[in-house]
């Protein structure tokens, strides 16, 4: 219970030290199925402030409109994989692994999206091939690794060396930097997209840019990745948590931000499994149960599927349904569009 206690107020803190940066971020206006050629009342884009490179000593600033998941504070956007507070360590700024933690993953969840981090393997290196400066940052909770290791003068299978999608695109070419010396990847992600039968409809896309050279040009996934196995897709949510591997070696990362593409779009994060089990019940003709990172509202009219906004505040994104859970007082408020609903207590 006071883990629970201590996930829930660590989502409640980060939702307050960062609601100006959770705003729904956007690549441009929205487009019109057609405009004439220089239309003149056609949007501008909105204008965003860049934000400044990283040097070898100092990290840059991002852009205005990025969520900041990292900028040598604090650790306030990230958790272990079960919503727990990370045992990894801001040491001089940096968000360093601690060998044996676990991964972690961030508190927001996302779906096409630009990603910046910067990464230094150990100095002076130790171990070869896999076990070298190893680490990885995964799209979907997990599920789809671009590996971090240690690639300069050191020999290993070419899909799993830095850079690589795990176990199915080797990188273009080895940009790798000596250990100990800061090194950048951008990244574009496509995450797939499944029908209702969770049956795959798109597959999940990715470029990356390592130091500044294109290394994955656009590759089509064709499953999970993973370690001698190439796992088939599983049907998920679009927008899921970015997680960093634990692979005992003390990796660092600094200035990690986001900007999320496509259609502006609400915030979601990605609760600890404890606290969705706490709303789940029967509330009147209201029932709530669960799936992965989500809660699912059945009426006699139909169900809908509900996203966190909040610790408390949850929507659907197919109807205008605002569902408001207090695990003290055991209680929902379900609203739908203007109605302002009614306190239900739970059975």
């Amino acid at each position: 219970m006071k883990n629970n206690r201590c996930s829930v107020r660590l989502l409640s803190l980060t939702l307050l030290a960062s609601s100006a940066a959770c705003v729904a971020l956007h690549a441009g206006p929205p487009a019109k199925t057609h405009w004439l050629g220089h239309d003149r009342t056609r949007p501008l884009p909105p204008v965003v402030d860049p934000g400044t490179a990283s040097t070898a000593d100092k990290p840059g600033r991002a852009p205005s409109d990025a969520v900041v998941l990292f900028d040598g504070s604090d650790l306030s956007t990230w958790c272990a994989m079960d919503g727990k507070p990370t045992k990894w360590v801001n040491r001089d700024g940096a968000l360093e692994c601690v060998p044996g933690s676990g991964y972690i993953r961030t508190l927001q969840s996302f779906g096409a999206c630009q990603l910046h981090l910067e990464f230094a393997t150990p100095s002076p290196a130790h171990g070869n091939s896999q076990g070298r400066g190893n680490s990885g940052v995964f799209f979907g909770m997990g599920r789809y690794e671009v590996q971090v290791l240690d690639s300069y003068d050191n020999k290993t299978y070419a899909d799993g060396s830095c850079g690589s999608v795990y176990n199915q695109y080797p990188p273009l070419v080895n940009v790798s930097r000596k250990p100990g010396e800061w090194q950048t990847y951008d990244m574009l992600w496509t995450p797939p997209k499944f029908a209702e039968d969770g049956s795959l409809r798109s597959a999940p896309r990715v470029t990356v840019f390592h130091n500044g050279v294109v290394i994955q040009n656009n590759v089509e996934l064709f499953g999970q990745t993973g370690w001698l196995e190439r796992a088939p897709f599983k049907a998920h949510a679009e927008k899921l948590p970015l997680a960093l591997q634990d692979h005992g070696n003390p990796v660092r990362y600094r200035n990690i931000w986001m900007r999320e593409l496509g259609t502006p779009s609400k915030p979601e994060f990605y609760l600890p499994d404890a606290v969705l089990d706490s709303y789940v019940g029967t509330y009147g003709r209201w029932k709530i149960t669960r799936r992965e990172g989500s809660l699912i509202l059945t009426t006699d009219s139909g169900t809908a599927e509900l996203f966190a906004q909040s610790p408390t505040h949850f929507f659907s994104k197919g109807v205008d349904i605002q569902a408001e859970f207090d695990a003290k007082a055991h209680t929902i408020r379900v609203s739908v569009g203007e109605d302002g609903g009614a306190i239900v207590k739970k059975e």
